[in-house]
């Protein structure tokens, strides 16, 4: 993978640019370079965007200044669509978008590269479903069990609609081609319109004699209980096909079950792209003195230093500790921001002693 571009450099500003000088080249090269512009550039345009969503943000910036690229989690940028094969059989693939599921089909056929299937092949429902995990089981993964009521091949006929000891036979209504024409009035005149039969549904043959199970149809209503393995990483949005545990249909494949996933958010952390962020709150002497510090993270609590000096609003980098990368190895970084508590109700002689110490600094300076 190519190493990414600084972003000051990206955007042809210097390090110390203001927020207008940053906003005016960004919308320079967003001109230039965009997409849907006679000669644009739509690799470009993305690296421009990405520099642009961390340098107009003041944290986020900060934090690029601070730690490089690792401090803004490669949360920006890059395609946002990405895929999974999990071991164990299931075929199962990701939409990091919004979570809209619209036209599941053109969605998935786009993005993963074939997983749509062709239209009018005769296949099962797609059946969408959500889980809702906590939010250490996205950062390490998870296996959830989803009931669910589906339409499945018919055990006593073996999806063919026939009573066993019975046959198929040619349907009389659409002569097994599985389509009925029909003739609709239009303004342009009359216009042939081929849909699905409705009386094999699409099989080209019926049952000699209905199945007693499933009345012919050859799948009939089961409850499913389906494992879905939730490897690390997964964020709130993102989606999960799993290939062909749809509805069955007798005379084709059966449709992909969709999961949608949910995070639930948690009472310390937030997470940004691969950074897990939180905050600690410190006393005034420990940020003046330094101190070490238990501090919480998702592996369990660690000892971190806090060096002398230390002021409000600092930034500490746990390199290892964060989010798990969903599309290759390794973990971003636990980001951990630091309070410093200034004490209230103070007793005369603590008031005395931050007197004498104010009337020192005066006199030689903080560290004198």
């Amino acid at each position: 993978m190519p190493e990414k571009r600084d972003y000051y450099e990206t955007l042809g500003v210097a390090k110390g640019a203001s927020d207008d000088e940053i906003k005016k080249a960004f919308r320079k090269l967003a001109v230039k370079y965009h997409p849907d512009k006679e000669g644009g550039d739509e690799v470009k345009f993305k690296e421009i965007n990405e520099a642009y969503e961390v340098l107009k943000d003041k944290q986020k910036r900060g934090r690029y200044d601070q730690f490089g690229h690792a401090g803004v989690g490669g949360a920006a940028g890059g395609n946002p669509f990405g895929g999974f094969s999990s071991a164990g059989g299931q075929n199962i693939h990701f939409d990091f978008g919004g979570g809209n599921f619209g036209d599941l089909g053109d969605i998935f056929s786009q993005f993963f590269g074939g997983g749509g299937r062709s239209q009018g092949q005769n296949r099962g429902r797609d059946i969408e479903t959500s889980v809702t995990l906590t939010f250490e089981e996205a950062i390490f993964g998870t296996e959830e069990k989803i009931s669910l009521n589906i339409d499945a091949i018919c055990d006593h006929c073996k999806g063919n609609g026939a009573e066993p000891r019975f046959g198929t036979k040619t349907c009389s209504t659409c002569e097994g081609s599985g389509q009925e024409v029909k003739v609709i009035n239009s303004l342009f005149g009359p216009i042939q319109q081929a849909q699905t039969c409705h009386t094999c549904r699409g099989r080209g043959k019926v049952p000699e004699k209905n199945c007693i199970e499933c009345n012919g149809r050859g799948v009939k209503r089961e409850k499913k209980d389906i494992k879905v393995k939730i490897p690390a990483g997964v964020d709130e949005g993102s989606a999960i096909r799993l290939s062909g545990r749809g509805e069955a249909i007798a005379s084709g494949a059966p449709g992909d079950l969709y999961v949608a996933i949910h995070v639930q958010p948690h009472k310390k952390f937030t997470r940004e792209g691969d950074l897990i962020l939180s905050e600690e709150t410190i006393s005034m002497i420990d940020a003046a003195l330094g101190c070490e510090l238990e501090v919480e993270t998702v592996d369990g609590p660690l000892i971190m230093k806090i060096p002398a000096g230390t002021q409000p609003g600092t930034d500490f980098k746990l390199s290892g500790h964060g989010v798990p990368h969903v599309r290759n190895s390794g973990r971003g970084a636990h980001i951990i921001t630091i309070r410093v508590e200034t004490p209230t109700n103070l007793s005369r002689r603590q008031r005395e002693l931050l007197e004498e110490f104010d009337e020192n600094h005066k006199k030689r300076g903080l560290f004198g």
